[in-house]
């Protein structure tokens, strides 16, 4: 079924052009509900005056053409450019300037849109046949990448065999080599205990020599003591004998 298309006008509107195309073109493609909020809420002078258009042309569908006002969506609207209105205005010097009073005409159109649901199950229809039509190449397609990704994890399965390998023969001839040290260094220490004397204890050395600082240090005291001793003896014998005479 072909869709109707309404359409209202209004002509000789005393709005310049490129004003009225500034409303016009916030309202085009929108649903009718959409459109008539949009006009409700703009501050635009314009916007008044398509109101009024929009609402002739959603009752020219009602009743003209029995649309529905829900399923109606604004599919085109423009702006012509009306006569102009030429008018002057006296200045400075005796001189006149023009003055340019635009007209515009205003149109809506109105059309019904696409049930959803057909658009809906359209889409869906189109879906299924593109991925039936794409189903029988990439079966095989996935075959082949399922049989390389086989391939690809049997050979790090491989490459992971060799590793471990490897890495247990090195860690066997490390174990190795550690032994052989331990042996030699254990043969090297007791032929060093063999062959080094057996040395006096360091505290018994130590004891011993300072005994005989200390004797060293006694042996020229007693000495000069016993002068001493000598001399006195001799000066006491000496004043004796002096008090006897």
């Amino acid at each position: 079924m072909d869709s109707v298309e309404t359409k209202a006008s209004a002509k000789y509107i005393r709005i310049s052009p490129r004003k009225a195309r500034l409303v016009v073109d916030l309202i085009r493609g929108r649903d009718v509900a959409d459109a008539q909020q949009i006009l409700d809420y703009s501050p635009k002078a314009a916007a008044r005056v398509v109101g009024k258009i929009l609402n002739s042309a959603i009752a020219n569908a009602e009743h003209n053409n029995k649309l529905d006002p829900d399923e109606l969506y604004v599919c085109r609207a423009y702006v012509d450019e009306g006569p102009t209105l030429k008018r002057f205005r006296p200045r400075a010097m005796g001189r006149a300037t023009r003055i340019n009073k635009r007209t515009s005409h205003i149109t809506l159109v109105l059309d019904e849109r696409e049930p959803r649901a057909e658009a809906k199950r359209r889409r869906f229809r189109r879906s299924v046949r593109k991925k039936a039509a794409a189903e029988p190449e990439a079966q095989p397609q996935a075959e082949d990448e399922e049989l390389e990704l086989n391939a690809d994890v049997e050979a790090d399965l491989v490459d992971e065999a060799e590793l471990n390998a490897e890495t247990a023969a090195e860690e066997s001839a490390v174990a190795d080599l550690e032994e052989e040290l331990d042996i030699d260094e254990v043969i090297e220490t007791d032929v060093a205990e063999e062959a080094e004397p057996e040395a006096p204890p360091q505290d018994e050395a130590d004891d011993a020599e300072l005994n005989a600082d200390t004797k060293a240090d006694e042996a020229p005291e007693a000495q000069r003591a016993d002068a001493d001793e000598a001399e006195l003896n001799a000066d006491t014998k000496a004043d004796d004998s002096e008090s006897e005479d």
